[in-house]
């Protein structure tokens, strides 16, 4: 086989299928029942606890929190996310730990040889080399993120001890359906009968609670089985347990900075039904301290008050505006988002609380929204905005604008965050 660095094989993963995003489990399924069958019996010492977390918003949240919860505790974790900001490796993680570049490319090479003529996508060679590496490594619990939808998405192929949905909005339309109940019917595809099913979504849409039921899952739903009360900085939760089970029930003062609340709430619910034993203390200690790069992130760059979030859809563009409410100042935001989001709806939402803002059209990106298009709709809303040629010329011209008081937020895609977080390690480092 050609001797391939990682660079080289994510350059080839990426061209070679003519396709960002095709659904479906057959191609993917049928690799992965080559890999599994063979493999010798009985080769890891225990077999791990899977949860598969879905949702339009959140999941990247829940997942980041339950990996501190279970790390505090001591357990070993597998976590597999999407997408990456800086590097490739982020996305698989070893308690903590990217996987090397060594992990992936040995994985990589397995595909290839298993998959023969099979074409697959970016994200299915990404979920496969996640599941190789997994398998070859002695963990407690694996952490499973959901790329789109759910019930054809790649991760799917596996069935998770525990399924989340975090939460269901309008996202990703052409792909999922375009109302909520049908985008929920997708993400509910997760669910396995019998097992647990944690849903934090409390806004429903109509037939939702029939879609719930159609799963035969057993579900828990958060304002009913397990709830949260939030008081000022801190916040409670009161967990619903097995019957059969001496488990944690209730955590208090818990940090409710950073990451929402609600997410946290979810997370220790998904642990709990997996059987995950659980300190109170360890479980405040770990979420007190837990980040998630590109969710509310707040970086001071040059004196100034930088907020980093990857929000890309309506719902997220709501609960950034709230946040920034609170912040004094002006706000300018670095913006930009990819052609198939509401654009027209994010504005209208975070207009009122942002005084200025530079934009740029994403480059190198097939999907990117035109720039043109994007300062129109700005234009016509009657707000100011600057069209750059780069995210990056956008966040300098912030930055010599921005006062002491004053905060940039960066947000509408992955793509925004990543250009400017790129350019903000790099200087730090001095590379």
């Amino acid at each position: 086989m050609t001797d391939r660095c990682l660079a080289d094989w994510l350059q080839l993963i990426e061209a070679r299928h003519p396709c960002e995003i095709e659904l479906g489990l057959d191609r993917v399924s049928e690799v992965w029942q080559r890999y599994t069958s063979g493999q010798p019996q009985n080769t890891q010492v225990r077999t791990p606890k899977i949860i598969t977390v879905a949702g339009t918003n959140g999941k990247g949240s829940c997942i980041a929190s339950m990996q501190a919860v279970l790390l505090e505790h001591g357990y070993s974790v597998g976590t597999f996310t999407s997408p990456h900001f800086l590097v490739y490796n982020e996305r698989i993680c070893l308690s903590g730990v990217p996987a090397s570049d060594q992990m992936i490319v040995s994985a990589f090479e397995c595909i290839e040889t298993l998959r023969d003529r099979i074409p697959l996508t970016y994200f299915e060679f990404n979920t496969l080399a996640a599941l190789i590496i997994f398998s070859r490594n002695d963990l407690h619990v694996l952490l499973l993120e959901v790329g789109l939808g759910g019930r054809l998405d790649a991760i799917n192929i596996v069935d998770s001890d525990v399924a989340v949905l975090t939460s269901v909005d309008l996202d990703h339309q052409q792909w999922l359906g375009e109302t909520r109940a049908e985008i929920a019917r997708e993400k509910l595809g997760i669910a396995r009968c019998g097992r647990p099913l944690i849903i934090g979504e409390q806004d429903y849409p109509e037939g939702f609670e029939q879609l719930v039921s159609d799963s035969k899952a057993c579900p828990l739903w958060l304002g009913r089985d397990f709830t949260y009360s939030e008081q000022h900085t801190t916040f409670a939760v009161a967990l619903a347990t097995a019957a059969h089970t001496d488990n944690l029930t209730t955590v208090e003062d818990l940090n409710a900075e950073g990451l929402l609340p609600i997410n946290k709430a979810v997370a220790l619910q998904a642990l709990v039904s997996a059987g995950c034993a659980l300190d109170a203390n360890k479980c405040r200690s770990a979420l007190s301290a837990v980040t998630l790069t590109g969710r509310q992130q707040k970086v001071l760059y040059k004196g100034v008050s930088i907020i980093l979030d990857v929000a890309h859809n309506p719902a997220a563009a709501g609960v950034l505006a709230e946040h920034l409410a609170l912040q004094k100042g002006r706000k300018i935001a670095v913006a930009s988002v990819l052609e198939d989001k509401d654009w027209a709806s994010m504005v209208a939402l975070l207009g009122p609380v942002v005084d200025r803002w530079e934009i740029a059209e994403l480059t190198g990106i097939s999907r990117a929204a035109n720039g043109q298009s994007l300062l129109k709709l700005l234009y016509n809303s009657g707000v100011q905005a600057v069209l750059n040629n780069s995210i990056e010329q956008a966040f300098s011209n912030a930055l010599s604008q921005a006062g002491d008081e004053d905060t940039i937020v960066v947000f509408g895609s992955f793509y925004t965050v990543a250009a400017v977080l790129d350019l903000i390690v790099t200087e730090v480092s001095g590379e």
